[in-house]
């Protein structure tokens, strides 16, 4: 079963075009072309990804960004960008957005950044186990594989669908020195050698949210001119 897309964007006629190729990949589509509607519409469970432009009527798309997140909602966001709005990409990475393609895209390029994020999206307890441990704890921080949650003391963090990825692969390869090309293929599917900041900006997100002391991580460290390391 193809997952549901909401796209969120308030040019008509990108939506009728992005909206036909994705039905015809078999998703289901749905649509809100405003801020306001996009934020209530978001805010349902019924989504395993949405497309989220940045300007948008009324609200934001940096606002809902922040808005799905405080709710708790981990699904997966793909922002779209204009070209001059370099600035709002790493704002919208730093606020929890999971990626994101500068208009105007290449249709190709979209679905496979779309692919990438809903095969890496967090899984659903269907009552099956793998060889893999399904709870792993380090300290005060219990990673729960099956509902995808993160707990530090008890309390939940609030963890984008990349960051809980990007955990999990860190975790499952404790004292491994990890490059950031290797985090890209792995963890978001791209091809080594492009977007390295957009690690860079996870990995910064994660210790602000899991580290006692983000500015000196004992958990998530770097090796300088390689990648990081995670270790207990």
């Amino acid at each position: 079963m193809k997952e549901n897309i909401l796209i969120v964007e308030d040019e008509q006629e990108l939506c009728m075009t992005l909206g036909d190729r994705l039905r015809s990949e078999g998703y289901t589509v749905d649509f809100a072309v405003d801020g306001k509607s996009g934020l209530e519409k978001a805010k349902q469970p019924a989504f395993d990804l949405i497309i989220l432009d940045i300007m948008l009527p009324f609200c934001s798309g940096l606002d809902i960004c922040t808005d799905i997140r405080r709710a708790g909602r981990n699904t997966p966001i793909l922002l779209l960008t204009a070209r001059s709005q370099t600035v709002e990409k790493i704002v919208g990475l730093k606020l929890g957005a999971d990626d994101y393609v500068t208009k105007p895209f290449d249709t190709f390029e979209l679905m496979a950044r779309i692919e990438a994020l809903l095969r890496r999206k967090p899984a659903k307890p269907n009552g099956t186990r793998t060889g893999a441990p399904d709870i792993y704890q380090f300290g005060s921080i219990v990673l729960d594989v099956r509902k995808a949650r993160v707990t530090q003391r008890g309390e939940v963090v609030n963890l984008t669908a990349r960051e809980f990825h990007l955990l999990r692969f860190f975790v499952e390869n404790e004292g491994v020195t990890l490059s950031r090309d290797e985090l890209l293929e792995q963890v978001w599917g791209h091809q080594a050698g492009t977007f390295t900041r957009t690690v860079d900006v996870h990995v910064a997100s994660l210790r602000q949210k899991l580290e006692a002391y983000p500015k000196k991580p004992e958990m998530i460290v770097t090796v300088p001119g390689t990648g990081y390391r995670f270790q207990i």
